[in-house]
């Protein structure tokens, strides 16, 4: 009884030690992911663990995100995930977005997994037209996306139609003009056939370092109101804070770049911006709801506090990040070479075969025809054998009726005629006698002569076709050297490198030397990436001519008309933010 009891007992406390948990769904831009949490997580616990399992190390870009009474939010990384205001159904769901983004993507991403989640995100947010984009940088951004997708244009296997399926641009690009899908395939495709021999993720890069000049990339809006009720919209990015008018969303009345602002603070639904500058007035607004003001501040530290680490040297981990993204990309871009070099082989070696099967092709047409002359010259040979024997018959046949009529003319000679008649008779068919032998004799010797060329003309035949035999004989000599040079041929030899990759041969020892010439490659990719960036403008100059005809002016967005000013004044997001500093001196008046 007493062991029962025991038993029980602590069978309760084990019950009783179990952790409660619940489930989160953890929603990213191509995947999905549930996870079973204890209860008493915090926000950092599940944060981590949704990196380690995307094996994620840049975690500063991100969070995750949910929604509540239609308002934005994000999870606190030291608050309890259930003490949120998140729905009590299970499972609990999350988005795992960027939640600030970079000046330079090309110099601050450095894992492979960083980069793609911000193309995907960047992506949606360009055809979603949460980021405005114009018509002729969609179609470039378009063609990268389908590099990245596809891999290098192959006109064999990529034809008319194969994009038919791909949401590629903006449907305001596509509204706004006179073009069908396949004219909007065909220009995606020019561009797409240049981007041959870049890998996924220098596509994507190629994405992200054109998006982020787009005006929009990076920046969250809000509606506020000033201290006289006016309507605006507060902007918050990783340069800093940007004031718009709200029918512009393009460019900012006024921006406040991080390194001159010396204060914010928000007390209810007041929120204040103090300048560093303390001859610049204070800027005050109000916003909607005490939620959105936590947002906003929320925003405001964790992007001021990347703008100030990126102009500080680098932590240890971001170095070890950075080399060994640096050694990683050495490594792919040898390993490139390396399965160029061997896909250049193969197709040499290919076409090498192909070459000898043509000739091998070739020399069986050529002996087929050589064999079928033979049996032309030999059934010509078999006819004027035929002939010259039948012509040497008759010839003989002629010469035997030639010496019966000498015999019949020696035996009339010979034979007296008594009359004169007689005689006149006979010597008239003496004279016939004779004339017809002259012409047996002739026709004799026309017929010796013809057999004689028939002879020869059969020894002719004869030698034409012994000539034929040789020529036959060696055209068989060639094939039989030929054919195993050919069943060589479409094996490939055993020591051509294969695209087995075997895990011996992922591994490189990086020499200085190597380093140096990475170094000196990376400088020449400098170079050759001003002269792209330049070529580049001009092609998008000159598809945006190309396209205007077909434009259709009644359909432009009031954003299609803000870009077109800016442009034609030379407005870019770059240079917007330096206006602020050159009235620096002069009170804020919004």
């Amino acid at each position: 009884m007493a062991g029962a009891i025991a038993s029980r007992m602590s069978f309760s406390s084990l019950k009783r030690k179990q952790p409660k948990t619940f489930t989160v769904r953890i929603m990213t831009m191509d995947a999905e992911m549930e996870f079973s949490c204890e209860v008493k997580w915090k926000g950092k616990d599940l944060f981590d663990l949704v990196c380690r399992t995307l094996g994620l190390r840049e975690t500063w870009f991100f969070g995750l995100q949910y929604t509540i009474k239609d308002t934005v939010a994000w999870l606190k990384m030291d608050k309890k995930v259930l003490d949120h205001d998140v729905p009590t159904e299970e499972p609990v769901t999350f988005h795992f977005l960027a939640k600030f983004y970079p000046e330079n993507a090309e110099e601050e991403l450095v894992q492979e997994i960083t980069q793609h989640l911000f193309f995907l995100q960047v992506k949606k947010q360009i055809l979603d037209e949460k980021i405005y984009c114009p018509p002729e940088a969609s179609v470039l951004l378009a063609s990268y996306a389908v590099q990245a997708k596809y891999g290098d244009y192959d006109p064999t296997v990529h034809q008319r139609g194969f994009l038919a399926q791909e949401e590629l641009l903006p449907k305001r690009v596509i509204n706004l003009y006179q073009m069908t899908p396949e004219m909007w395939e065909e220009r995606i495709t020019a561009w797409y056939a240049e981007h041959r021999g870049r890998a996924r993720d220098e596509a994507e890069m190629e994405y992200l370092k054109i998006a982020q000049d787009l005006e929009m990339y990076g920046v969250n809006y809000f509606a506020i109101r000033n201290k006289k009720g006016t309507e605006l919209l507060l902007g918050v990015d990783a340069l800093g804070l940007h004031i718009y008018d709200p029918e512009n969303r393009l460019t900012p009345k006024i921006s406040f770049p991080w390194n001159e602002i010396r204060n914010i603070s928000y007390s209810d639904k007041e929120f204040t911006i103090k300048p560093l500058d303390k001859k610049i007035d204070v800027f005050k607004f109000n916003s909607s709801k005490l939620r959105v003001n936590k947002l906003i501040l929320q925003l405001c530290i964790g992007n001021h506090d990347l703008f100030m680490r990126r102009r500080k040297a680098d932590s240890l981990e971001v170095q070890q990040m950075k080399a060994q993204a640096r050694e990683e990309k050495a490594r792919k871009q040898m390993e490139r070479q390396r399965l160029a070099r061997e896909k250049q082989m193969r197709e040499e070696a290919e076409r090498t075969r192909d070459e000898l099967e043509r000739r091998l092709l070739q020399l069986k047409e050529e002996a087929t025809m050589a064999n079928e002359a033979l049996m032309r010259s030999e059934e010509t040979a078999d006819l004027l054998a035929e002939k010259a024997q039948i012509t040497e018959e008759e010839a003989k046949l002629l010469a035997q009726k030639a010496a019966e009529a000498e015999q019949e003319m020696q035996r009339i000679k010979a034979t007296a005629i008594r009359t004169e008649e007689e005689k006149r008779l006979m010597e008239q068919k003496v004279v016939e006698a004779e004339m017809l032998a002259l012409k047996m004799a002739e026709e004799s010797e026309r017929r010796a002569k013809e057999a004689d060329q028939l002879k020869q003309d059969l020894q002719e035949a004869r030698e034409s076709e012994r000539r034929a035999k040789q020529k036959l004989l060696e055209i068989t000599s060639k094939s039989s050297y030929m054919q195993p040079m050919n069943s060589g041929m479409t094996v490939l030899p055993a020591d051509l490198p294969s695209f087995n990759l075997i895990s011996e041969s992922l591994s490189f020892d990086f020499k200085d030397t190597d380093m140096k010439r990475l170094s000196m490659e990376i400088e020449k990719e400098k170079v050759e990436y001003m002269e792209k960036s330049k070529h580049l403008q001009e092609q998008l100059n000159e598809l945006k001519t190309e396209i205007e005809a077909l434009k259709l002016k009644e359909r432009e967005t009031a954003l299609d008309i803000l870009h077109n000013e800016n442009a034609d004044r030379g407005n870019s997001k770059h240079n917007t933010i330096k206006k602020p500093q050159a009235q620096g001196r002069r009170p804020i008046c919004i």
